[in-house]
């Protein structure tokens, strides 16, 4: 893929199921119950068990190496503005990420993410910077 400024890449869509939270809890060693109890969710004012704000950012590091084929990532970061609450069910929630580089320079791709769930973006300033 040619990464030019203004390109806006292609939206990739996730389903984020419970059983997802279970597997990156393990593999991360984060099991706060926020993440998979709806009592504790409640119990500390989330609409529900909220899925880790480090998965919703590797939803859109995914997104970035299927658009740049595997492109090594410099930068990515994001800043955590809403949870993406998973309800309890076969279903999930969708996250999608849509993305537009935003400048080409010295070997470098930077590309402006948008990462939403539900209408709702859910990761503020969300950016990537790729080897070009």
């Amino acid at each position: 893929m040619s990464l030019e400024p203004g390109t806006e890449l292609a939206v990739q869509r996730y389903v984020v199921r419970r059983s997802d939270l279970v597997r990156y809890a393990g593999a991360s060693g984060d099991f706060n119950p926020i993440h998979w109890s709806d009592r504790v969710a409640a119990e500390v004012g989330l609409p529900g068990v909220i899925a880790h704000g480090m998965y919703t950012l590797a939803l859109a590091a995914r997104a970035v190496a299927t658009w740049t084929g595997d492109a090594e990532v410099l930068e990515l970061g994001a800043k955590f503005t809403a949870p993406v609450v998973v309800p309890d069910d076969d279903t999930g929630v969708e996250v999608e990420v849509a993305g537009t580089v935003s400048s080409v320079e010295d070997g470098r791709a930077a590309i402006a993410l948008t990462v939403t769930s539900g209408g709702q973006k859910v990761l503020g300033m969300p950016k990537a910077v790729v080897r070009a």
